[in-house]
């Protein structure tokens, strides 16, 4: 840690940051609850993927999802101020999940701690958050990281393409009829994340490899509009092959200064199941919205 550094980055579990991450930037992650049979389990910390996919698979019900409360933030809070530092909050969207409101309410009573609502989910959150560490590890204030960040927010590009839309549906973010039609018809649809929200964007069709390398030619089109400081592969495919030919495709297409791969947590597995990837990237001017 730098030694000028007065500031501390917290987040949430979401962000799917891997772990040396976490502790490269000094960054504190509180983690969502995962609950399954009646039991309730930390998102990365004795909970994984496998294990949701792996309990679908037997018993085709999918886990429950549950924010930190108020009072975990209020903890965790209190226990990085008292060691002296201010912290900037920044966790997934508020549309998306009650983590921010929480986040929020719980930094009324500590001036020191600054909330940013992302918009995003899984690793565009996590660009806000390494955004910000680097921020901190320069020496810039909370106010100052706080202001800087949230000029961000509109900036990351965040979508991913998703192999089956069980997780989806079940889950109630994707209509029956949806559904049946992407199954019948072999379509990938790629979600994209705007103003907040889930949408659905470009429809691919085919094999999992094939519309994943459609897919990534298509976000890389407009190379003039891209930040080329990172870029993200988010997944929960086990082929390594596939991840492996992501990488290429990218370089071939574009250039980033570091392209860091990062496995979902529990929290989106949930909701976009096995074989989905994304890749996420700042622009250099803000996303459109949907029309």
């Amino acid at each position: 840690m730098a030694t000028n550094q007065s500031t501390l980055i917290v987040t949430d579990s979401s962000c799917d940051l891997s772990p040396e991450l976490y502790e490269k930037y000094q960054i504190t992650a509180l983690p969502l609850s995962i609950t399954l049979d009646n039991k309730t389990y930390k998102d990365g910390v004795d909970m994984n993927p496998e294990m949701i996919f792996e309990h679908y698979l037997q018993y085709n019900t999918l886990p429950k999802t549950a924010a930190p409360s108020i009072y975990d933030f209020s903890e965790a809070y209190n226990s990085l101020t008292s060691k002296g530092y201010d912290l900037v909050f920044i966790g997934i969207g508020d549309k998306i999940s009650s983590t921010y409101s929480n986040a929020y309410i719980a930094a009324k009573d500590f001036p020191n701690v600054y909330t940013i609502d992302s918009g995003n989910l899984s690793s565009g959150v996590g660009h806000l958050v390494l955004f910000a560490a680097e921020l901190a590890m320069e020496g810039f204030s909370a106010k100052e990281i706080y202001e800087r960040t949230k000029e961000k927010v509109p900036y990351v590009d965040a979508s991913f393409v998703i192999e089956k839309l069980e997780f989806l549906h079940k889950g109630g973010r994707c209509s029956s009829v949806a559904f049946l039609s992407a199954n019948a018809l072999r379509i990938k649809p790629c979600i994209e994340v705007r103003v907040g929200s889930m949408g659905v964007g470009k429809k691919y069709r085919g094999s999992l490899s094939k519309c994943i390398e459609t897919y990534i030619i298509d976000c890389l089109k407009d190379k003039d509009s891209i930040d080329p400081k990172r870029c993200f592969i988010t997944h929960t495919i086990k082929d390594r092959a596939i991840i492996d030919s992501a990488f290429q495709i990218i370089k071939k297409h574009f250039t980033f200064d570091e392209i860091l791969e990062t496995k979902a947590g529990s929290t989106i597995a949930s909701h976009c199941g096995e074989g989905t990837l994304g890749i996420l990237f700042f622009r250099k001017s803000p996303v459109n919205i949907f029309e």
